[in-house]
């Protein structure tokens, strides 16, 4: 049966997405190139397997501009600052042989030019793989192509998915990523840079097991105050994810902005008007993956970060709640063993409660000091300062720590 069921995933691309049990681990921080990234990773696939994470995602590993990969050029090398395709092969065969789904990093917005063309932009890609000319590029980064059907990534020039020969040498090689490289799974990069038609037609093309996007926009603030109200943030999410298909999940972005400040004690902002929970998460949980902290947000950027010493109970959340958790490498690996043991505690109370992306919640508290919860009525759980237990006896507590507590049935 298993068999059966594997060979279904591989060819549907929505049966991970229906059957919600994923939990991922960002495998990597933005120092993680100067470190020999591969061959540490290989060195924690036990572990990683172990704890239970059905995905890591892996930074971009083709040959990059920038040393964190996110200024691609030559798409068909793997050999990166985080290690050669050698080792990358060797990191994913551990993978496969422990059943973690390995996703790639795909940065399909921008690309670095090797030649000067039109105007004198390094818009032309000659002497390497996919030799595109200036037609390739968006009108308003340089190139001959159209205007882009997304916002700009500046500085280097976008790449003009309305090409048909670009999008046939994106999915050919999309298609390498996955059936000869070894990716199941995709992560797309500044995926607000091109239209979400086009996320659509590459996840057809090629069948990953899984997908999310990286739609991040700015949340509703009034000065540095986040507003309650943050239904047009959430919506445009969901916007993206519609324009998809419905194929690829998005990253929740919403949830993160809110949590970040719950935390400070304002928990009330965890129920929204309508009882639910306020991010994209209360209204499209199946295609939503939380997270705490990325890259970009948290490591040594530190963009917007979520606050250090309330960590767990974002996590106490986050694994308990509806949605797809994802959960950040430097909390699970560099914060200290306490703290990886409290992840990892909280991620089996969720598998063995049977806890997925859909199941059902009610809020049963959120004041400025006490958030909780009942999900699927297999979990209660409670975070902030305030005393809270579940009434009823047949409540038992799973685990507890720093300002939050989790029971089971």
């Amino acid at each position: 049966m298993q068999e059966i069921d594997q060979e279904n995933k591989e060819n549907d691309p929505v049966a991970a997405i229906r059957n919600g049990k994923e939990v991922i681990l960002q495998a990597f921080n933005w120092e993680s190139h100067k470190h020999d990234w591969w061959s540490n990773l290989e060195k924690k696939v036990p572990d990683i397997a172990k704890s239970g994470f059905t995905s890591a995602w892996l930074p971009p590993a083709t040959q990059s501009f920038a040393p964190e990969g996110y200024l691609p050029q030559n798409l068909y090398s793997l050999n990166s600052s985080y290690g050669s395709e050698h080792l990358l092969k060797a990191l994913l065969n551990k993978m496969k042989t422990h059943k973690v789904r390995a996703m790639a990093d795909i940065v399909i917005n921008h690309r670095v030019g090797t030649t000067q063309g039109h105007g004198g932009m390094y818009n032309r890609y000659d002497g390497i793989p996919l030799a595109w000319d200036e037609r390739a590029v968006t009108a308003c980064t340089g190139g001959k192509g159209n205007k882009s059907t997304g916002d700009n990534f500046n500085g280097v020039p976008n790449i003009d998915h309305t090409q048909e020969f670009v999008r046939k040498d994106i999915i050919d090689w999309l298609r390498w990523l996955r059936n000869t490289i070894g990716f199941q799974d995709f992560r797309f990069d500044f995926a607000r840079g091109y239209s979400a038609k086009y996320v659509k037609e590459y996840i057809e093309g090629v069948k990953p097991i899984f997908c999310v996007g990286e739609y991040w926009d700015s949340c509703n603030y009034r000065g540095s105050y986040l507003e309650y109200n943050q239904d047009s943030h959430r919506q445009r999410i969901i916007n993206w994810i519609d324009g998809t298909g419905q194929l690829s999940a998005a990253f929740d972005f919403t949830t993160k902005g809110i949590l970040q400040e719950a935390v400070k004690g304002e928990l009330w902002r965890l129920r929204d008007s309508q009882g639910k929970p306020p991010g994209v998460m209360g209204w499209w949980p199946s295609r939503t993956v939380t997270f705490l902290d990325n890259h970009d947000t948290g490591s040594t950027q530190a963009h917007w970060p979520f606050p250090s010493s309330h960590i767990m109970e974002g996590y106490a959340y986050i694994l308990t709640h509806p949605g797809i958790p994802s959960v950040f490498y430097d909390h699970f690996y560099d914060w200290g063993s306490p703290i990886h043991d409290e992840i990892v505690k909280l991620v089996d109370i969720r598998k063995l409660q049977g806890i997925h992306s859909r199941s059902p919640i009610n809020i049963l508290e959120a004041q400025p000091n006490l958030y909780a919860a009942n999900i699927g009525d297999k979990i209660s759980m409670k975070i902030g300062d305030g005393s809270w237990s579940p009434p009823g006896k047949e409540w038992t507590l799973a685990t507890s720590g720093h300002r939050y507590a989790v029971w089971k049935k």
